[in-house]
C-alpha cells in the first residue's frame, strides 16, 4: 500500500528567509447569509494563471468577499482561463508571486501558509527523479543580495480529502453554499480512494493548509539532501 506523508516547513530552521508577497489577481471569497460561513483563505495559488489580457481581469484585481451566488458568477468567468483539472476553491490566488524577499532560503520555504517556494536547483533535481503532477514557476520577488536565491513557486492544486473516520462529528454541507464548519483532527486520517493515484505532492481539497507528499516525493527529497522541511507519516484507508 502506498504511504504518505505531512510536508511541514522544518521547525528547527537554520535559515533566516522571509517574504512579504502578493499576487496579481485573486477569486473573491465566499461568505454564506444562510449558514454563516466564510472562506476566503487563499490557501492554493495558480502561478500558471494569466489574467493580463483577459477582459474580465478588472473583477479580480481586489480581495472581497461575495455571497454564494455572486462567487458562483465569478468563478464560471475564470473558466476560460484556468485549465478545467484545476479546482477553484474561495480566495484562490492567480498568476505570480511578486514581493520583497531577505535573508537566506534552503531547498524549500514553507514557512507561509500561503506559499509554497522551492530553489531552482532543487525543482529540477526533483524533475530529474520523476516528480508527478506538481509544476512550478518563477516568482517576481526582489532579493536585495548579492547572490541572490533562484526561487520558484510550486503550484499544488487541492487533491483528495481526510477520511469520514477522522471526523466524526462533521456536519452536513450548507444546501446553499456547500460549506461545512470542520476542525481538522490531531490524527489526521486520507481517505485513500480520494486520493490522486498520478500527483506526487498535493493539498487536502478539504483542508488547503495540509500539505501531502507521497513515499516517492519523500524518498526523492531524501535522496537528493533537499532541506528545510519536516515530515510526519499520515495514515490512509
Amino acid at each position: 500500500m502506498s504511504r504518505f506523508f505531512e510536508i511541514r516547513a522544518a521547525r528547527e530552521s537554520r535559515y533566516t528567509g522571509d517574504i512579504q508577497f502578493g499576487f496579481r489577481w485573486r477569486l473573491a471569497g465566499l461568505r454564506c447569509p444562510e449558514c454563516q460561513l466564510t472562506a476566503s483563505g487563499g490557501f492554493t495559488a495558480y502561478p500558471s494563471v494569466d489574467l493580463s489580457s483577459a477582459p474580465v481581469r478588472a473583477e479580480f484585481a481586489v480581495g472581497r468577499v461575495v455571497p454564494p451566488e455572486e462567487f458562483l458568477r465569478l468563478r464560471e468567468q475564470l473558466g476560460p482561463y484556468v485549465p478545467r483539472d484545476l479546482p477553484l476553491p474561495p480566495g484562490v490566488w492567480l498568476g505570480p508571486l511578486t514581493g520583497v524577499a531577505t535573508g537566506s532560503f534552503g531547498s524549500f520555504f514553507l514557512h507561509s501558509l500561503w506559499t509554497k517556494l522551492v530553489r531552482r536547483e532543487a525543482w529540477e533535481s526533483l524533475r530529474a527523479e520523476g516528480l508527478r503532477g506538481v509544476r512550478a514557476f518563477p516568482v517576481q520577488l526582489h532579493v536585495a543580495q548579492a547572490a541572490p536565491p533562484d526561487l520558484m513557486e510550486l503550484e499544488v492544486p487541492p487533491r483528495g480529502h481526510l477520511h469520514p473516520e477522522c471526523t466524526p462529528a462533521r456536519p452536513p454541507p450548507c444546501s446553499r453554499c456547500g460549506l461545512a464548519r470542520l476542525r481538522l483532527p490531531d490524527e489526521p486520517v486520507l481517505d485513500l480512494a480520494s486520493l490522486p493515484p498520478d500527483t506526487d505532492l498535493f493539498v487536502l481539497s478539504d483542508f488547503e493548509t495540509v500539505l501531502i507528499g507521497t513515499e516517492r516525493f519523500v524518498a526523492a527529497v531524501e535522496r537528493l539532501g533537499l532541506d528545510d522541511l519536516d515530515v510526519r507519516e499520515v495514515p490512509a484507508r
